[in-house]
């Protein structure tokens, strides 16, 4: 995330909340009121940041104690989980260091106190992150800096195993901090090296790169990669060449993930604003004063349409009328732009409870129906994890209680074929007292494939199918999964659907004949019964 834009300040330890959540039973009150028959979607993203840099989220300080550090993160995934969000993006390498053991890059300083020094006693924090965030059906996106590898070059932490120390031929010192030169090939080879390591030695389901490219432009300062341009420029002009040095790291980057795991997503967040339309026919009716191709030398487009990459997630931390970059300008213009992938949209949640518009309660809620409304528009991330735990304005409230009150699947990824999963076995379905029925979800004999949701669908229109139904219950898989759900008072009958959910996001069904279906009834004397 842009710092600029980022409190960089440590907030006082907030009240965390606790709550015990159970992976293989579900209670679930379904609420039928107009506003649900109409969303929420089935497939949305729903995400939230979590930065490391400088203990943005987490941990709240450098060297907490092992414990608190777990407390934390499984308190924050705990939080998500209850406002219904299903996904996290989580800074696992924010300046050529790592949040797990490497062979290539040091422990971070911002988890030890000092780069270098692996935690005690000793764990992997990103082995533990990624198994406690699927234990909550909760998807896991490893969020890496791609040329930052140096946060203060006065102040930081730096091994001596650091690669900058190591090669310090390949680095530049711009601004205060030391990146990798983008347009050195050896450097390029090792970003690439770092990432194919985190996919082939953890379950991550996406890579995920923020809008830090080439840096953002310092007042009078140029960027000092003159000698590096003279030495491998072949022959384009120098903006042309910093632009091919990141479209080149790009496309490694997309073989390299899909060589190891194809079904590995490759997410970018850029900077909200790809061009303005006085540069280029082809950008948004924007002001900015700094953008993705000009300044950080980012051709977002070119990466959508050549399908490098599998989703966008542009930071559009402005709200609707803002004088230079408006939201409702440039969500319209991302929805066009997105090149057929799915397009998540990056909301400036730590912005909340701030001055003028940010004090108002709607700007949040008008935000996500905007998303809602907009084409091409697949959900929202936020930024960041301990916005929500001090929850201003009371936010929190209006995802858990209105635009999250339902669940919603991840969206699979573009062009995804067809899953091969097979269809749960309903097992012990039964009535209970009142209004409430229950069953398992049962995994076939044998089976052990790669699912990571069962999903359940109600419709109290039985012969409408499966397309009219609601998605009202996910729960993280295991072999056998209980469910307990409220049908609605005012229903005569309720047909319940129940999906898996492969590692892919690929459900096991096709138009809802790979669904298993249960049907309950009201009798004459208004009790439920088995059909």
């Amino acid at each position: 995330m842009n710092r600029t834009r980022t409190p960089t300040s440590r907030p006082a330890k907030p009240r965390l909340l606790r709550r015990t959540w159970l992976a293989t039973s579900m209670i679930l009150w379904l609420a039928y009121c107009s506003q649900a028959q109409s969303g929420p979607p089935r497939h949305e993203f729903r995400g939230g940041w979590i930065a490391t840099v400088d203990n943005i989220d987490w941990p709240s300080r450098k060297g907490l104690p092992v414990d608190s550090q777990k407390a934390e993160f499984v308190r924050l995934l705990d939080l998500y989980r209850s406002l219904g969000m299903n996904a996290v993006v989580m800074q696992v390498r924010p300046s050529a260091d790592a949040f797990y053991p490497s062979r290539y890059e040091p422990w971070s300083e911002w988890l030890t106190g000092t780069q270098g020094r692996p935690p005690s006693p000793y764990y992997d924090p990103l082995a533990f992150m990624v198994e406690e965030s699927h234990k909550r059906g909760i998807e896991f996106h490893a969020w890496l800096n791609p040329y930052r590898a140096v946060f203060n070059t006065k102040t930081s932490s730096v091994a001596p195993t650091n690669v900058s120390r190591v090669h310090p031929e390949w680095f530049l010192d711009y601004g205060g901090k030391r990146y990798f030169a983008p347009g050195h090939p050896e450097a390029q080879a090792f970003v690439t090296k770092v990432v194919s390591d985190i996919v082939e030695r953890y379950d991550v389901d996406a890579i995920h790169f923020d809008d830090y490219f080439y840096p953002y432009r310092v007042t009078g300062k140029e960027f000092p990669d003159t000698s590096t341009y003279r030495r491998f420029h072949r022959g384009l002009p120098i903006d042309a060449w910093r632009r091919s040095n990141v479209d080149s790291i790009i496309l490694s980057l997309n073989r390299a993930i899909k060589s190891v795991r194809p079904g590995c997503r490759f997410g970018i967040s850029p900077f909200g604003v790809w061009r303005n339309r006085d540069r280029d026919e082809r950008g948004s009716d924007t002001r900015a004063g700094q953008t993705n191709y000009d300044d950080l030398y980012a051709d977002i487009l070119l990466w959508l349409r050549e399908g490098w990459i599998d989703y966008v997630a542009p930071q559009l931390y402005w709200e609707f009328g803002h004088p230079n970059a408006p939201y409702e300008v440039l969500l319209d213009w991302w929805s066009k732009n997105c090149h057929g992938k799915p397009c998540y949209i990056g909301l400036g949640y730590y912005k909340a409870g701030g001055k003028g518009i940010w004090s108002d309660r709607t700007l949040l809620p008008r935000q996500l129906s905007a998303i809602r409304s907009t084409h091409n528009i697949e959900g929202a991330i936020y930024f960041s994890g301990k916005t929500f735990l001090k929850n201003p304005l009371g936010w929190n409230a209006s995802l858990r209680n209105s635009y999250y009150r339902l669940p919603s699947l991840v969206p699979a990824a573009a062009g995804a074929s067809p899953s091969h999963t097979p269809v749960p076995i309903l097992t012990n379905v039964r009535v209970q007292e009142a209004n409430r029925v229950a069953f398992t979800a049962n995994a076939p004999k044998g089976f052990d494939g790669r699912i990571r949701k069962v999903a359940v669908y109600a419709n109290e229109n039985p012969s409408a199918g499966f397309e009219g139904a609601r998605l009202v219950a996910v729960s993280p898989y295991s072999q056998s999964v209980p469910f307990t759900i409220d049908c609605p008072d005012d229903a005569g009958s309720v047909r319940f659907h129940v999906t898996y959910v492969d590692a892919d996001n690929r459900e096991s069904r096709a138009d809802g004949d790979g669904a298993a279906t249960i049907r309950f009834e009201k009798s004459a004397q208004g009790r439920w019964e088995i059909r």
